[in-house]
């Protein structure tokens, strides 16, 4: 039998867990549909567990049209009402809003910038930050990047953007590699580190 790789302790044993962490966290992603769906799911995990979300994931592409931002910033309220009934997704009518709210937002920053992924990516830079950590216990909640990104959100108006879901939003989008070094993902994910690793906390 083959033995499993070393991974981040994180995924646990759940092969959801293990299937986002071993094909999707901390890769680099320019995709504008695909970057607005990580920011509404980061929204919408705040004060819950992110495998509650994964396992919720599906039905929210679902219910939000792909998450296509045009469509999405044209939801109208009877729309929002129907989400709100919805068991598949998190029923909160402050995240639910936010997410269209978001949508017209994400519209905006897009005219102004070419692109979602052109925005969101200057603040790092426009390439990944590459980390180095070696246990868990390392990796900061929030960076001086992160805060960055939430003020500049915040001002456009964007709502559930506080500079720890931004971090998480930065790691699973790949604009920072932290997986673990002893993490066979992480050279997939960038390789050796491109800057020396800081614990950047804001």
């Amino acid at each position: 039998m083959m033995s499993e790789p070393a991974r981040c302790p994180w995924p646990g044993s759940d092969p959801l867990y293990l299937e986002y962490h071993d094909r999707e966290w901390g890769t680099p992603l320019h995709d504008d549909q695909r970057l607005f769906e990580m920011l509404v799911l980061e929204g919408a995990q705040a004060g819950l567990s992110w495998i509650t979300i994964l396992r919720k994931r599906e039905r929210y592409r679902e219910v939000f049209d792909g998450f296509a931002i045009p469509r999405v910033a044209r939801f109208t309220p009877s729309r929002i009402e129907r989400l709100l009934a919805d068991p598949g997704i998190v029923r909160n009518r402050q995240k639910v809003e936010a997410a269209v709210h978001n949508a017209r937002r994400a519209l905006d920053v897009t005219g102004e910038f070419g692109s979602f992924n052109a925005y969101l990516w200057r603040f790092v830079g426009g390439r990944p930050i590459v980390n180095a950590w070696a246990a868990m216990e390392d990796v900061p909640a929030r960076t001086v990047e992160s805060a960055a990104m939430s003020r500049d959100l915040l001002r456009r108006g964007f709502r559930f953007v506080g500079p720890t879901i931004c971090y998480a939003f930065m790691q699973a989008t790949g604009m920072v590699n932290d997986h673990l070094v002893s993490c066979f993902r992480h050279g997939a994910c960038g390789g050796a580190p491109a800057r020396p690793p800081r614990a950047r906390r804001a």
